[in-house]
C-alpha cells in the first residue's frame, strides 16, 4: 500500500469538502473551517463507508443512525458560536464526530447516545483523538438531560417533529439551543436563545432534512 498517496489522497478530499460543500454553503467562520480541517472525519465513519467519508451525504452508522452531512455540521456549529467557557448538551453521540467538534470548541460537553454500542464506540474515538474534557452517557435525551443542566448551549443531532416542551428551560440566560423542527420533507434548522428568565428568540435558520430522533416529541393530533 503507498501510504504516502493514500494520505495525499485523504487530505484533498478534505480540502474538496471543505472548499466546494461547507464554504458554498455559507460556512464562513475561519475557527469552524480550521476545525472540520483538523478533525480527521474518515476516524469516525465505519470502515464499509471509508470511501464516503467526505462526501455531502448522511453515512449509515448502524442501529438505524446516520452520520450528519458534513455542511451541516458546520452550519450548525457556526449558528452556535461556541465559546471556550460553554457547558454544551449534545443529543445523539452517533459515532462522536460532532461530539468532538464541539468539545474542541466548548469548556465541557454532555453527549447523551439511546444506543450504547454507539456511546462505546464513541468512547474510542474521542479517546484517539485525545478528547478528555467529554462525559458520554447512555440514555433518552428526546426531553434534554436535566442532570447536567443548567447549559450554554443545546444540540440535537437529530430532527423533532416539535419542539420538546421543557429543553428550553434547561438553557442559561445568554444559551441557545439549536434543533430541526418538522417533518420531511421539510425541516428547519431553528436556533431558540434564552433571552431572560422567560423570554426566548427564535429564528429559523435555514431547511434542512435529516432523520427524527428516538422518541422525538410528536405532534398532537387534532379529533373533531
Amino acid at each position: 500500500m503507498n501510504t504516502a498517496a493514500d494520505s495525499t489522497k485523504i487530505e484533498t478530499a478534505r480540502f474538496n469538502m471543505i472548499e466546494q460543500q461547507i464554504r458554498t454553503w455559507d460556512v464562513l467562520d475561519p475557527t469552524v473551517l480550521q476545525l472540520l480541517h483538523d478533525v480527521p472525519r474518515e476516524h469516525f465513519v465505519p470502515a464499509t463507508y471509508q470511501g464516503l467519508a467526505f462526501a455531502d451525504l448522511e453515512i449509515p452508522i448502524g442501529h438505524g443512525q446516520s452520520m450528519l452531512s458534513p455542511k451541516l455540521e458546520g452550519r450548525m456549529l457556526q449558528a452556535l458560536s461556541i465559546q471556550k467557557t460553554d457547558h454544551v448538551l449534545h443529543v445523539g453521540t452517533g459515532t462522536g464526530y460532532l461530539t468532538a467538534l464541539i468539545a474542541k470548541l466548548a469548556k465541557t460537553v454532555v453527549s447523551v447516545e439511546i444506543e450504547p454500542a454507539l456511546s462505546a464506540l464513541a468512547a474510542q474515538h474521542l479517546q484517539q483523538q485525545g478528547i478528555e474534557n467529554v462525559s458520554l452517557v447512555v440514555g433518552d435525551a428526546a426531553q434534554g438531560w436535566a442532570a447536567s443542566a443548567p447549559y450554554d448551549v443545546i444540540v440535537f443531532g437529530a430532527s423533532s417533529p416539535v419542539e420538546p416542551a421543557q429543553v428550553r428551560r434547561q438553557l442559561t440566560i445568554g444559551g441557545r439551543m439549536l434543533i430541526i423542527l418538522g417533518t420531511a420533507p421539510v425541516m428547519c434548522a431553528t436556533l431558540i436563545q434564552r433571552i431572560s428568565e422567560h423570554g426566548f428568540k427564535e429564528d429559523v435558520l435555514f431547511e434542512t432534512c435529516i432523520a427524527p430522533l428516538v422518541n422525538a416529541t410528536q405532534a398532537q393530533s387534532f379529533h373533531f
